[in-house]
């Protein structure tokens, strides 16, 4: 697997395909890249190259905690620089959950890197922002005020990141309680403030701003509400809407494997991909 020293940080990524225009996908909450390798190859199997990676502190990624800014717009500016690197900028670029909001601040920070967009169980309101500031900081505040960073190491996560990347042992052991809360208190902070936008992590005035051509897929649980992918696809002009499933079910999270198979998907964004004009580079 080749990894990119970038931004500080190593950042292990895969390309599926040789040809073709590019793609960079990326997946929801902080799962590894490889969730997304059966539907990256069957996208590429439709002419394309497809770029994934393992974000920081995530899958074999390394464990990198900085307060420079908020966690999301770091991974954008991280795969800003990875697109750089194996040159595949300007991209289409698109992810689920978090991987979407990864999409959307990359395009409104970096939108020269930008071609088209694929907005995929699109987070939002107040219910998402509450449970995910829990899920992704307020625990791990509360586990470190308890019991030090020694507890980190035993949480699962933390775990699964260590068996991947063993040297992130040493990246946690090193870290102080107090640097690592005041980060995590930060990046809470930024997230929670989403509550109240169209979408965590983008204005109404930053979607509408949005110029590249744009397909929405909506989630259908509380955290990924189908209203919260209309009201995106209504803010961004001329976006293409694809609802995989108008049924908006009573539950907090689907798991993506629930909520439509590969297959199916891959179709649905191969569709809309052919109505892209084909980028004139080698």
């Amino acid at each position: 697997m080749p990894i990119a020293a970038l931004n500080g940080t190593h950042i292990p990524f895969d390309v599926t395909g040789d040809t073709g225009d590019w793609i960079a996908l990326s997946p929801g909450g902080r799962r590894g890249m490889d969730e997304l390798l059966p539907l990256a190859t069957r996208i590429a199997e439709g002419g394309y190259r497809v770029l994934i990676h393992d974000r920081r502190n995530c899958g074999a990624g390394e464990v990198a905690f900085d307060d420079r800014a908020p966690e999301f717009e770091i991974w954008a500016d991280d795969l800003y620089a990875l697109l750089q690197h194996v040159d595949a900028s300007p991209a289409i670029v698109g992810g689920f959950s978090s991987g979407c909001r990864l999409s959307l601040l990359l395009a409104l920070k970096h939108p020269e890197a930008v071609r088209a967009l694929l907005l995929m169980r699109i987070t939002g309101g107040a219910f998402a922002a509450e449970r995910l500031a829990r899920k992704y900081y307020t625990d791990y505040i509360e586990m470190v005020e308890q019991g030090g960073m020694q507890a980190i190491q035993h949480d699962a996560h933390f775990r699964a990141l260590i068996a991947a990347n063993p040297s992130n042992a040493a990246r946690l052991a090193q870290m102080d309680a107090p640097t690592f809360l005041r980060i995590f208190r930060a990046w809470r902070t930024d997230l929670e403030a989403g509550a109240t936008m169209p979408v965590l992590g983008a204005t109404q005035a930053q979607l509408r701003s949005l110029a590249v051509p744009t397909c929405v897929i909506p989630g259908t649980d509380r955290t990924h509400p189908i209203e919260v992918g209309k009201h995106v696809h209504e803010l961004i002009a001329g976006s293409t809407w694809i609802p995989m499933d108008l049924v908006q079910r009573d539950a907090d999270f689907i798991p993506m494997e629930a909520w439509c198979d590969d297959a199916t998907l891959a179709d649905s964004l191969l569709r809309f991909l052919k109505t892209l004009p084909a980028q004139d580079r080698p």
